[in-house]
This record gives structure tokens, sequence and C-alpha cells, in this order.
């Protein structure tokens, strides 16, 4: 899979979070920054994520996932926003 993949599917299935996607082959690093992680866990946030690749991951398509997530005013501090 590639970069575009990835982060098409997710924009398909999570609603209101932008995606920034990099790795390729199996092996991607998301990070995800969105409203809905919200109030939630890391855990829970994480899960949100791998849950809506949880088909490509279990057919094998996405092997090795690393997911960091984000509320929009964490992104503005986050050190993979600077720029």
């Amino acid at each position: 899979m590639q970069p575009s993949e990835v982060k098409a599917l997710l924009e398909s299935r999570l609603d209101g979070c932008q995606f920034h996607i990099q790795g390729e082959g199996c092996n991607f690093q998301v990070v995800a920054v969105g409203e809905v992680f919200e109030g939630l866990s890391p855990v829970k946030r994480q899960q949100l994520v791998y849950s809506a690749l949880s088909d490509e991951i279990a057919s094998g398509a996405l092997h090795a996932i690393s997911i960091k997530t984000y509320t929009p005013a964490q992104w503005e501090n986050a050190p993979e926003n600077a720029q």
C-alpha cells in the first residue's frame, strides 16, 4: 500500500480527522488530529484508529502501524507539527 491509500481509507472511515501518513509497503506511521480524540484515553484513541483499519490489518495489507493521536489544540504544540 501507499501512504495516500492509507490516508484515503482513514479519511473515509473516521470523520473530522486530519491524517499525516508516512511509510511504505505494509509499515506505516499514522498521525491523526481531530476533535474526536477529546476526552479519550491514549488507548481508546489508538483503538479508534486501529478499528478503522481492521480489515487491512486482518488481511495483512497493513502489518506494522505506529499511531500518534492529537486533538487540534494538542497538535499546535506537537513535535511532528514543527515546520
